[in-house]
């Protein structure tokens, strides 16, 4: 943990910084550390929420997805975290251009935006308490969308037919992404 805090005081206030190759490095695991993000995207730290935001979004660059494990590393550690779902939320979302040169931009609680497309897929996925929609950020990284996000995104979708089904979904940078089955959502498939 040491070098970890090290290298983010290294950074803290670093103008214009881009994101570490923290998939490059090959840190030597250190263990476990007492840190947990929760569904909700606050970072819990020894039990207590991390309320310096700038901390935050400084470990977040440091993250890295190895299989279903998360880890936060610095060219010389590695720590494994616990991530209760995704590391990130999605809490807004602006939409850009009209018809099909429309995009959609998403801000996470970590400052990332990302805009919908072939690098940054939507996805509905299963979960506890129901299904969710999740953007993809980088390197094996998602975000959930809040709910608010959620609401405005559903706004924004339209259904069409993908092969024999009829599909509920949205399109950002001429990629359509299918969130649900129509009949799925709707009881009555002619509403």
């Amino acid at each position: 943990m040491n070098d970890l805090m090290r290298y983010a005081a290294d950074l803290e206030g670093v103008a214009g910084r881009r994101l570490p190759p923290v998939e490059k490095w090959n840190p030597e695991y250190c263990g476990e550390l007492d840190l947990t993000i929760r569904a909700d995207g606050t970072w819990i730290y020894q039990g207590t929420p991390i309320g310096r935001e700038r901390l935050v979004r400084l470990f977040s660059t440091v993250l890295r997805r190895e299989g279903e494990q998360y880890f936060l590393v610095t060219p010389v550690e590695k720590l494994k975290i616990t991530v209760e779902d995704a590391p990130f939320t999605a809490v807004l979302i602006r939409e850009e251009g009209d018809g099909e040169d429309s995009k959609l931009v998403f801000t996470t609680n970590v400052g990332d935006e990302v805009t919908a497309g072939l690098d940054h897929a939507l996805s509905w996925r299963n979960r506890p308490g129901g299904g969710a929609p999740y953007i993809h950020v980088r390197a094996g990284l998602d975000a959930l969308l809040s709910r608010s996000v959620m609401f405005d995104l559903v706004s924004l979708g339209e259904r069409r037919l993908v092969g024999q089904t009829e599909k509920f979904g949205v399109t950002s940078g001429g990629v359509y992404f299918p969130l649900a089955n129509v009949s799925d959502i709707f009881s009555d498939a002619s509403i």
